[in-house]
């Protein structure tokens, strides 16, 4: 097989996200596909801030109904996004298809192994986002089944009409159209999750080329040494305009999740306190499990990327350095000023994303449902 003559959806690294945001013409295609799924999704948006405005229900359907209003906002400003910045995107994406089949190209065996490692947890990766987006879904469906009152899946505003009224079909109309909206969400929200994780993936792996390439150096010849080294630097350069790259697509993205990973974590706390059945308490557990794995992952991935990319210093100093010549010495010197810098993915383009910050959002979480539940009580 050509590599070069490889398909951009088919590449390995992805899975099945990019098709999956062909299909529904995110990327790649512009049909009517991505209409079908967003307009949806955008009006029973609109619904749901008004039903919350107006609610007459209970406090624990109401806190569910927010919960959901704020999913589907994040939902909705994804595909948005996908469809403003389509163009970047797939510039993006193109980018990262050469720099993989550099990769693919090279005759080391080591760094071959690494980019398979890579495409594997990328791939486990996507499938267990595509998993837990499916468990939610049918989580969605069935929790008012659970309940002690008639309500939608999701709560939605519908002037003049009474989709509870039991001599009407309304209820049951509405319902098989959330049910069917559902997976269509599904396919919004995960395969985006699943694209920031593989550049996230890509930007480690190509740390982790750069650190064997500097651990290798001693087994050159002197002569070859500074040609290498100079290939390091110019490497190193492409490694830090991915990641600004990734920062410039996705950086306020990440700072609307962060605050809505917040929003929503509090409110499940505050559900689990005011569930009315075990089952409907098993059904916000899981919830819970999904936003929080969701978010676990990227910020971890984010985390790695951060200390992988110090670790190429470390990796520069750790060679054989003090037998090079003086010219040599300084070129590598320039390397380690340059990298001892760490590259971080950035929430609002000021706070590095990784795990001591996810840690400060949990503590702040959990100081606000306290707070809740205090008053509720």
């Amino acid at each position: 097989m050509d590599l070069k003559s490889m398909d951009t959806v088919d590449m390995p690294i992805f899975g099945s996200t990019l098709k999956l945001m062909k299909f529904w013409s995110y990327l790649f295609v512009h049909n009517w596909r991505r209409y079908v799924a967003m307009t949806p999704y955008i009006v029973i948006n609109c619904t749901q801030y008004v039903d919350i405005y107006l609610s007459t229900e209970s406090l624990d359907f109401i806190i569910r109904n927010v919960y959901l209003a704020v999913l589907f906002t994040n939902t909705v400003v994804r595909g948005v996004l996908l469809c403003v910045q389509r163009g970047s995107y797939e510039r993006f994406i193109e980018m990262v298809k050469i720099y993989y089949i550099q990769l693919l190209e090279s005759r080391d065996a080591h760094i071959l192994r690494l980019v398979d490692e890579t495409t594997r947890l990328s791939i486990t990766i996507g499938r267990i986002n595509l998993l837990m987006g499916t468990c939610t879904c049918i989580g969605f469906v069935t929790y008012p089944i659970f309940g002690s009152e008639r309500v939608l899946p999701y709560g939605m505003y519908l002037p003049s009409i009474d989709e509870y009224k039991y001599a009407t079909p309304y209820y049951e109309m509405f319902f098989v159209i959330q049910a069917i909206m559902a997976p269509m969400g599904c396919c919004m929200y995960i395969p985006y999750t699943n694209l920031v994780v593989t550049f996230t993936l890509f930007g480690i792996l190509m740390c982790r080329v750069l650190q064997h390439k500097l651990r290798s150096l001693e087994k050159l010849e002197k002569r070859f040494v500074r040609r290498e080294i100079i290939w390091c630097i110019k490497y190193h350069l492409k490694l830090a305009g991915l990641v600004d790259a990734m920062n410039a697509l996705n950086t306020h993205l990440h700072l609307v999740e962060f605050l809505c990973f917040g929003a929503m974590s509090c409110v499940l706390l505050f559900s689990l306190i005011i569930a009315q059945t075990i089952a409907q308490s098993v059904i916000v557990i899981a919830y819970m499990v999904m936003i929080f794995a969701n978010s676990f992952v990227l910020y971890s991935v984010a985390n790695e990327l951060y200390f992988q990319s110090f670790d190429i210093a470390i990796a520069a100093y750790e060679s054989n350095w003090m037998d090079f010549d003086i010219d040599t010495q300084k070129t590598l010197k320039f390397l380690i000023m340059r990298s001892q810098k760490p590259l971080a993915i950035l929430v609002g383009g000021t706070y590095p994303m990784n795990l001591k910050l996810l840690q400060s959002l949990l503590n702040a979480i959990y100081s606000f449902f306290t707070l809740l539940r205090r008053v509720y009580g």
